[in-house]
C-alpha cells in the first residue's frame, strides 16, 4: 500500500533553513508527481510545491518562490523540500502527497519559525 513518511521539521529562527524529506513506498515512485502541502491551525491546507516525475518540472506558490526548492531522488524514493530564508508565516504542518488513483498523505511534520 502507499506510504508516505515525512521528516526534518523543527524549530528554527527567522532566516534559517530546514530540509524536509518524504520517504515513499508502495507505488512506482519515479512515475508520479509529488507535492508538498502545508496547513496551519484554522487554515485550509495549501499546495506549496510540486515536482513532476522526471524531476525537471516544478511549480511553487508565490510566497515561497525563490526561497523553497523541491527535489526528488528516484533511486531513494524520496522527495525533499529545501526551505531557506524561513519566515514566521511559514510556520505550519507540512505534508507530503501523491495521487495514485486517489490522494494519499503523510502524517505531517511540524515546522515552527520563531525568534
Amino acid at each position: 500500500q502507499v506510504r508516505l513518511v515525512e521528516s526534518g521539521g523543527g524549530l528554527v529562527q527567522p532566516g534559517e533553513s530546514l530540509r524536509l524529506s518524504c520517504a515513499a513506498s508502495g507505488f512506482f515512485f519515479s512515475t508520479y508527481a509529488m507535492s508538498w502541502y502545508r496547513q496551519g491551525q484554522g487554515k485550509e491546507r495549501e499546495l506549496v510545491a510540486t515536482i513532476f516525475s522526471g524531476g525537471y518540472s516544478t511549480i511553487y506558490i508565490g510566497s515561497v518562490k525563490g526561497r523553497f526548492t523541491i527535489s526528488r531522488d528516484n533511486a531513494k524514493n524520496t522527495v525533499y523540500l529545501q526551505m531557506n530564508s524561513l519566515k514566521p508565516e511559514d510556520t505550519d504542518v507540512y505534508y507530503c502527497s501523491v495521487v495514485v488513483q486517489k490522494k494519499y498523505w503523510g502524517q505531517g511534520t511540524q515546522v515552527t519559525v520563531s525568534s
